[in-house]
Order: C-alpha cells, then sequence, then structure tokens
C-alpha cells in the first residue's frame, strides 16, 4: 500500500514565495525477507516512484537544480532502508524549510547506517558516501537518528547550482 499526502496544489502566489514550509510524505510497503544482494523487483518501482515523486515536487516548487542531485540522494537513501533495514515499510519524507530541502527516509528499525569506503573494485557500498558528497556540494550535511531515520538536507541558496 502506497499513500501520499500532499500539500494542495491550487496557488495564486509565484511558486517560491510560500516555500516556508512545502511538505511531502510517503510509506510504503517493502518486500521480506531481503538478503542484501540486490533490491526485489517491487521494491525497485517504490525506488523509481520515489524519485519520480522527488523530481515532480522539486519542479513544482521550483527548485529544478536540485533535481538530479536530490532524486540520487532519495535512491540511495530508499535503496539502503529497503536493503539494510529490515523493516515491513519504509517513508520518505520532503520538506522545504528554513532555507533547506529536508529528505528523510524512515525504515523503523533501530541503528543508525554508517558511510564506509568501498574496495575499489565493489559493486555495492557507496550510497551513504555519494549521499555525505552531494550534501556537503549543497552547503548541507546528513545524518542518522536511532530510531532508523537517515536524513540529509541540502541548502536552496548557495552551494552548487
Amino acid at each position: 500500500m502506497t499513500t501520499a499526502h500532499l500539500p494542495a496544489l491550487g496557488r495564486t502566489q509565484p511558486r517560491n514565495a510560500s516555500l516556508t514550509n512545502d511538505r511531502m510524505s510517503v510509506c510504503f510497503e517493502v518486500c521480506s525477507p531481503r538478503d542484501g544482494n540486490g533490491v526485489p523487483e517491487d521494491d525497485a518501482r517504490r525506488v523509481g516512484m520515489a524519485r519520480r515523486l522527488t523530481a515532480a515536487r522539486l519542479r513544482y516548487c521550483g527548485l529544478e537544480p536540485l533535481v538530479d542531485d536530490a532524486t540520487l540522494i532519495v535512491s540511495e537513501l530508499v535503496t539502503n532502508a529497503i536493503q539494510h533495514g529490515g523493516g515491513a515499510q519504509v517513508t520518505f519524507t520532503m520538506t522545504v524549510r528554513d532555507g533547506f530541502l529536508h529528505l528523510a527516509v524512515h525504515d523503523g528499525m533501530p541503528g543508525r547506517p554508517v558511510a564506509r569506503r568501498a574496495e575499489d573494485t565493489a559493486e555495492h557500498g557507496r550510497g551513504l558516501f555519494l549521499v555525505s558528497c552531494l550534501a556537503s556540494a549543497h552547503g548541507g550535511a546528513w545524518g542518522t537518528s536511532g530510531d532508523g531515520t537517515t536524513w540529509c538536507k541540502l541548502a536552496l541558496s548557495g552551494g552548487r547550482p
């Protein structure tokens, strides 16, 4: 089951004038069990859905310059939650507030994922490293909380266009 909570789409003011607290949240079930060697096909479609929703919402908010990097971050965070979270559902939230785009993925499992350095020949293991690099390039940061949430924030101004 997938649910989305989106603010009303009708606006009478310029797109960027109301970006003080724009929020979107999507919760979806994930397959189990997972063996860590890839993402099941149904879950891969959910990762794609999260990317498309992110891109559409950013365009709607007039934040096109963030689309490529934000969708890559969302892809990495959602994939990480699916592969390593172990929970039955994942919630993705995107909020624009206080001059930052906040991206968060909650998998409901306690623990804190950590960025690691993958071997040069490894095919996996660079997701959180990429998130860290992109957040830094956009004047932001990333982190985790003990409740199973991994988050990233990107500055709306400054940083890389």
